[in-house]
């Protein structure tokens, strides 16, 4: 478990999927840091992408599942006078609870609540269609039967579903299934779950009403935001502008007849131009946050990532390299810079403790030294109390996490001279392997192999063995040459 930005501890989720895009199933635990290895073409993306669907669909997964919108996402008539209830039962239900609220010193629990309240929450429909415009939002599908598996269980249901724990006590959980018959769900609540001091402000307000003691929504500062860096952000950050130009045009009237072939972006990929686009270098990090991109500048990129405004009020983003007077266009910059100027500025201005943290492939276009220190930055982030989630192919990559686990588990033992700056245990790292045909599964962290998949070592021994045959050839041949 993990801090958010106010010092509560993150709940504990455990997400299983069936016949989703190109998995067969996954059963995994959302870890402090959760990596996700294998070969190409696996699922790697498309679960790292549910993740982030989910944390946009259920407000970031908090331990009650509050059913929140604004007007612009949902219609709050969800929260209008049951009809099976008088005015009078609803205000004396209402007024009951806000009582016992109102004892700070006494727990109150999810079963205090007045039953009409207890009921919507209960209830999954409005979840489901949320998360079902999410899920068709960030992967671009026009339905979200695109989603199930499309290999060699055509036809089969595609289940979604999570739970989510505390003490390894189910908090509440959600089931999503979507067949050729339609779609099924199932939502459980512990009606024992005792509401956190923030919960309770919650209510306090959304039940408070002073005129007929009907309250249409609950209104909630969402604590942790989900962040999604795609594959494609070096691309993204050259082309922004020409990428911005172009759905400017189609958002003017006449746009879309005007290109109706035009392809559209996925969610995340949007979200991320969005947070590009709108950035605000005004916006004060929190200081672990600051430091931590500080470092990341120091020791990787040796320079820094500038943000100004050019003539025209745009936003414009230069690598200025160590003991430089001239700072470049990202254009202009090495790939490396361009790969992780996105990281610094996220970590500068939009992250926070207690957010996620969704990376994909952070090693690439970096040389092996250069990976190994952006592990360390992932790390730093995990000790700042951010969830991060990463794909990865990188050998260099897994081998560092395996290291700094080992730091780790040696700091338990009392073992170290000083306290490292960066270290993980073993408990706060999930690793799992995608193959293909193949269910996901978690690769157990070993003290000598780390938490590197069998595969990697198959393809090692058969290059070593390529060219232990090469090498004995060509020695023969230099053996029997000299000879002659």
């Amino acid at each position: 478990m993990q801090k958010t930005k106010n010092g509560q501890q993150h709940p504990d989720i455990r997400i299983a999927v069936e016949n989703f895009g190109p998995i067969e199933k996954a059963e995994i635990d959302l870890r402090p840091l959760t990596v996700f290895v294998g070969e190409s073409n696996t699922g790697k993306t498309y679960l790292a992408a549910l993740i982030y669907a989910l944390q946009r669909a259920f407000e970031g997964i908090p331990r009650v599942p509050w059913l929140y919108y604004d007007t612009a996402r949902f219609n709050p008539i969800y929260y209008s006078q049951p009809a099976d209830l008088s005015t009078q039962t609803l205000l004396e239900e209402t007024q009951k609870a806000l009582k016992k609220l109102a004892v700070t010193d006494q727990p109150f629990k999810f079963s205090d609540l007045p039953m009409w309240v207890r009921a919507r929450l209960q209830a999954g429909d409005a979840h489901s269609e949320v998360l079902e415009n999410e899920l068709k939002r960030c992967f671009d599908f026009e339905s979200v039967s695109e989603l199930a598996r499309f290999t060699k269980s055509q036809g089969e249901a595609m289940k979604v579903s999570f739970e989510v724990r505390e003490e390894k006590q189910t908090l509440w959980s959600f089931d999503f299934c979507d067949a050729e018959s339609g779609t099924n769900i199932d939502k459980f609540i512990d009606e024992d779950i005792v509401l956190g001091s923030e919960d309770r402000d919650i209510f306090q307000r959304a039940l408070n009403v002073k005129d007929q003691g009907i309250p249409l929504r609950f209104s909630m500062q969402v604590l942790a935001q989900p962040y999604y860096l795609p594959a494609a952000r070096s691309g993204i950050m050259e082309t922004r502008g020409v990428i911005t130009s172009s759905l400017v045009d189609l958002a003017t009237p006449g746009g879309l007849e005007r290109f109706p072939e035009s392809a559209t972006l996925s969610g995340m990929i949007g979200d991320f131009l969005k947070q590009i686009v709108n950035y605000d270098e005004r916006r004060v990090p929190s200081n672990e946050m600051r430091e931590i991109a500080k470092v990341l500048e120091d020791e990787v990129l040796r320079g820094e990532i500038e943000v100004r405004r050019n003539a025209a009020g745009s936003l414009e983003f230069r690598y200025r390299p160590e003991k430089s007077e001239q700072a470049l266009r990202m254009s202009r910059s090495s790939s490396m810079v361009s790969e992780l100027a996105p990281l610094v500025l996220f970590l500068r201005g939009v992250v926070q403790p207690g957010d996620t943290l969704i990376i994909e492939e952070p090693e690439a276009h970096l040389h092996p030294a250069a990976q190994t220190k952006v592990a360390l930055t992932l790390a730093r982030l995990v000790r700042a109390g951010v969830r991060v989630i990463i794909t990865t192919h990188s050998d260099w990559f897994l081998e560092q996490i395996g290291n700094l686990i080992r730091e780790g588990e040696v700091m338990k033992l009392g073992k170290n001279k000083t306290e490292p700056a960066t270290w993980l245990t073993k408990e706060e790292v999930g690793a799992w392997w995608f193959r293909t045909e193949k269910p996901v599964a978690e690769i157990p962290f070993d003290y000598i192999e780390g938490i590197e998949p069998k595969d990697y070592y198959d393809v090692a021994e058969e290059l070593h063995n390529n060219a232990v045959e090469f090498q004995q050839h060509l020695l023969n041949e230099e053996e029997f040459g000299d000879d002659e």
